[in-house]
């Protein structure tokens, strides 16, 4: 099992991430974030006064990913203190764990921190060489800014070349934050075009309680999308699929299906 979500501490809206950490509570498995995890600069006191009350409960238990307001202190210095060998490497603020059969990667989105995220750059060598040595059946990665997006941000070509070579290792499925709103996109190609069967499925998960994002490009391969309600995303992992189902923390928004690997 993997729940999380990203953009979720700040003191200012803390009521909106005790609320995910209240959902969060109730499940259990390895907690994800998607970055940005202490608002707004992801200061240690930040930490401490608005991370670690919420969903700092769940510490033992959480692989992080950083967010470029993480970076706001100095090398993310503070979020990797925090997290310490959970985080990775604090130089690279990338790495890889396995979860029963599925291979997770978390990545680190921002780009200009670690030496690029184009091709042949320390990360990008590093996607390859680590998806080659594990060929697993079921392959999931995870980072700060989304591939493609419908909201405010919109699509991130920097990560155009770790995407590729996660399409060519037959990966599953990435997850995002940084826009805060839920999205979930149609398996898509090296391109972003549909592709049904070897696709990458995306889901964006900024929902975790810092704000809500308009939606101002939608694009033609988003399934669903949604902007009004903070929660977090759960995925069951089996040995050869998964389930989602998106758990809001008020309203009835509800998003859920069936993937399979490939």
């Amino acid at each position: 099992m993997l729940i999380g979500a990203g953009d979720i501490a700040d003191c200012a809206h803390i009521d909106e991430a005790r609320k995910t950490a209240a959902i969060v509570e109730k499940i259990p498995g390895t907690v994800f974030t998607l970055g940005d995890n202490a608002y707004p600069s992801g200061t240690a006191e930040q930490f401490t006064a608005c991370y670690a009350p919420t969903w700092g409960r769940f510490k033992d238990r959480t692989r992080p990913a950083v967010g470029n307001h993480d970076y706001r202190t100095a090398g993310a210095g503070a979020y990797f203190a925090y997290f310490g060998k959970a985080a990775g490497d604090p130089l690279r603020g990338y790495y890889s764990y396995d979860l029963g059969g599925w291979h997770v990667l978390v990545v680190n989105s921002n780009c200009n921190e670690v030496g690029g995220c184009q091709r042949d750059s320390p990360q990008e060598t590093w996607v390859r060489e680590d998806l080659a040595a594990h060929p697993a059946l079921c392959t999931l990665a995870m980072w700060h800014h989304p591939r493609f997006s419908s909201a405010e941000h919109g699509d991130d070509p920097a990560m155009r070349f770790i995407w590729k070579d996660l399409y060519d290792a037959g990966a599953d499925v990435v997850l995002a934050g940084h826009d805060h709103t839920y999205e979930r996109f149609a398996p898509l190609d090296a391109s972003g075009a549909r592709d049904p069967k070897r696709g990458i499925r995306e889901f964006v998960a900024g929902t975790g309680g810092r704000s809500l994002y308009k939606f101002v490009d939608v694009h033609p391969l988003s399934e669903v999308r949604e902007n009004t309600a903070y929660g977090v995303l759960k995925l069951t992992l089996r040995p050869d699929s998964y389930d989602w189902q998106f758990l809001a923390a008020e309203g009835d928004f509800k998003d859920e299906g069936t993937g399979k690997c490939h």
